[in-house]
């Protein structure tokens, strides 16, 4: 079974349906008790880092999700939810994360050209690293998935799985052994998106 960590924060339901349509158990969850007896977990995320970090660390949920994955439990991040993964975000201040993979969370207007819109909004074509993962198992090198996003995962290098081009490289996906994140949203991504949510649920 597959728990979706319910915070207040996130596009639930629609990744909720997406698993559902893979024909994954699937639950969406406040309660430690079922995150704890859950086979994987998913940490979605939209809007704020520090409003979200907030509200997982009000929830006591953020606690629960570092035991699991240090037990190694497999761990998805999406969007905010990758973000949140990191030390730390520079969004708007600086908030502290989850610590479980090392990097930092910075505005992408610091290195894209001026002249191209934010948040970055779109389909890009994921550019794999050398670092090969099985959440990419089912796809291949250049399949393009929806990102929409004005900050990126940074000081990452050892963790990226892939990247995407706007203007610059930036970290379209990362994994630290059991733990995973993608920037961009799988659930929206169309075939690519359920191939790669398909291969998370196979880990």
């Amino acid at each position: 079974m597959i728990a979706i960590v319910d915070y207040g924060v996130g596009n639930l339901f629609s990744l909720q349906s997406s698993l559902q349509a893979l024909g994954a158990e699937v639950t969406v969850t406040a309660d430690a008790a079922v995150l704890r007896a859950a086979n994987k977990l998913l940490l979605p995320g939209v809007g704020a880092f520090g409003d979200a970090s907030a509200k997982l660390q009000e929830s006591g949920l953020a606690d629960v999700v570092k035991e699991e994955a240090a037990n190694g439990k497999p761990l998805l991040g999406i969007c905010l939810g990758m973000q949140m993964l990191f030390e730390r975000s520079f969004e708007y201040g600086e908030h502290e994360g989850l610590g479980l993979i090392k990097g930092s969370i910075r505005p992408i207007a610091d290195v894209i050209p001026a002249d191209l819109k934010i948040p970055h909004i779109g389909w890009n074509a994921l550019q794999f690293t050398e670092k090969e993962s099985p959440l990419f198992r089912r796809i291949k090198d250049g399949d393009h998935v929806y990102f929409v996003h004005s900050f990126y995962a940074a000081d990452c290098a050892d963790s990226v799985i892939a990247n995407a081009e706007y203007g610059a490289p930036l970290t379209a996906a990362v994994q630290n052994g059991n733990v995973f994140g993608c920037q961009f949203h799988p659930e929206k991504s169309g075939a690519v998106g359920l191939d790669i949510l398909r291969a998370f649920c196979e880990l």
